[in-house]
């Protein structure tokens, strides 16, 4: 590399004396062009992985790239113009962090890019600066109206691949500016890991993405729960794939919660999503649900075990699908190390005929506005909700577990005149009926626009699609 960097500096001298490049050292802006660089610091992981950085360069300047620590290479160390550097950090197998510094250089000017990389030590001391000493219920009642991002990080095959675009701020505030304060961030963690890894080794790449959505949340102040969503359906409840799921669950979430264990209480983990045999929505067997409590117990003990902020962190733990009847019946609580810091989370599609079946437009009326009786559920309505939510309350919120109401919602049903009255109502209800029975209500949105959907706002610019329906949600808080 020392020789690579001599004979660059030769060339660079070279181009000098002929008059090609000039230099302004005070702000990298030269007579025949420019030259920057795209960030000032680079994390690992400590298992290593790939990083890369940008070089905006006028076609006529040479620049190099160097550094003296021997764990960082570079796909090249110089180059004539604007181009990308893929930097490739080795394992750290020490227990503790290490740093470097690259440069990225021309011959009169010089731009630091800091590198820091984990130890390998998995578990640190408990630390409870900046994590609150309010009880889970009491935080629930903080969190106000939230919002899912779905069918972009939790998109099998990449964020992009369910026809969303990729998740910007832009949207992030316009979330925040509507009046929510929590924002859930569903996940298909396997979308950073390579087939056939064994150890699940999450990329940096997708950690940092993860990371930048995560920011933009708490950028505006809200609170941000990520979890592991379906993530292609691996997570079976089943005795003959028991050992392999806790095994990748406890890989998976190690790492998760050690990159992310800096972050204060307004980050919370919810450790799966909707856990059944896949296609079976009956009432589960005891083999169904024994094994699913067996997976919130690996989440929480592998997250407290990795110390730090992560053993007062509030994490979230399901019942079997989410369902409510199979929560209430069914789910053990798991064993922690800290006190009032658990939640519990259930979902909401109830009536089925008006929330999800896509091919009935016969019922699109819910409610006791409903003006048809033919064309409603003949279920569900006020009286379900006041049920089901006020178990919910009696077994977890009153015994100490907040609860979250992670996903809720009702289809766009566009060809039906009249319909979005109803659903605004249903919208408005369910909202309301959740703050009241002490929830937070989630609301789905999968971002898409059209007939049978759920998407509310527009994903590019953030711009309210149905405006009347987010009122319906945010006004039960403001």
């Amino acid at each position: 590399m020392k020789i690579i960097k001599h004979i660059f500096k030769i060339a660079a001298l070279a181009l000098l004396s002929i008059g090609i490049v000039s230099c302004n050292d005070d702000d990298d802006n030269y007579g025949s062009g420019t030259f920057s660089v795209d960030t000032d610091t680079m994390t690992f992981i400590a298992a290593g992985g790939e990083n890369m950085f940008q070089v905006t360069a006028s076609p006529n300047i040479t620049w190099g790239v160097s550094s003296d620590a021997n764990w960082l290479s570079f796909s090249t160390t110089s180059s004539l113009g604007t181009g990308s550097i893929t930097v490739q950090a080795s394992a750290n197998d020490a227990e503790t962090d290490r740093s470097a510094v690259i440069k990225v250089y021309t011959s009169s000017v010089s731009h630091e890019i800091q590198v820091s990389q984990l130890g390998s030590i998995i578990s640190i001391a408990p630390d409870p600066s900046e994590m609150s000493d309010y009880t889970s219920v009491q935080l629930t009642s903080m969190m106000g109206a939230g919002w899912n991002v779905g069918n972009s990080l939790d998109a099998v095959g990449g964020e992009t691949a369910w026809g969303n675009p990729a998740i910007n701020k832009q949207l992030i505030d316009a979330v925040k500016a509507a009046g929510f304060n929590t924002v859930r961030i569903p996940i298909a963690w396997s979308n950073y890991i390579e087939e056939g890894d064994d150890n699940y080794t999450i990329s940096q790449a997708g950690l940092q993405r993860v990371e930048e959505v995560v920011n933009y949340v708490r950028d505006n102040d809200m609170f941000a729960m990520i979890n592991i969503h379906w993530d292609g359906g691996w997570m079976q409840p089943t005795y003959n794939d028991q050992d392999y799921v806790n095994d990748r669950l406890a890989k998976m979430w190690q790492q998760i919660a050690i990159y992310f264990r800096d972050y204060d209480y307004h980050l919370i983990f919810a450790g799966t999503n909707e856990v059944m045999v896949e296609g079976d929505y009956g009432t589960p067997t005891e083999e169904y649900y024994t094994v699913q409590n067996s997976f919130n117990q690996t989440f929480i003990t592998t997250v407290r075990n990795t110390g730090g902020r992560n053993a007062y962190r509030y994490l979230t733990v399901q019942g079997f699908n989410t369902n409510i009847d199979h929560t209430v019946n069914f789910a053990t609580i798991p064993t922690d190390t800290v006190e009032n810091r658990m939640l519990m989370e259930v979902h909401y599609y109830d009536p089925y005929e008006f929330c999800l079946q896509e091919d009935n437009d016969a019922i699109w009326q819910w409610g006791e506005i409903a003006t048809d009786p033919s064309a409603t559920a003949g279920w569900g309505n006020e009286d379900w909700l006041e049920t089901q939510f006020s178990r919910m309350k009696t077994d977890f919120v009153d015994q100490g577990l907040g609860v979250i109401l992670g996903e809720y919602g009702a289809l766009y049903k566009a060809n039906v005149e009249g319909a979005d009255t109803y659903r605004a109502y249903y919208y408005e209800k369910t909202t309301e009926a959740a703050l009241n029975h002490g929830m937070v209500p989630v609301i789905w949105d999968n971002g898409s626009l059209i007939n049978n959907n759920f998407g509310l706002f527009n994903r590019t610019t953030g711009q309210e699609h149905f405006p009347e329906i987010i009122d319906a949600i945010t006004n039960q808080v403001n």
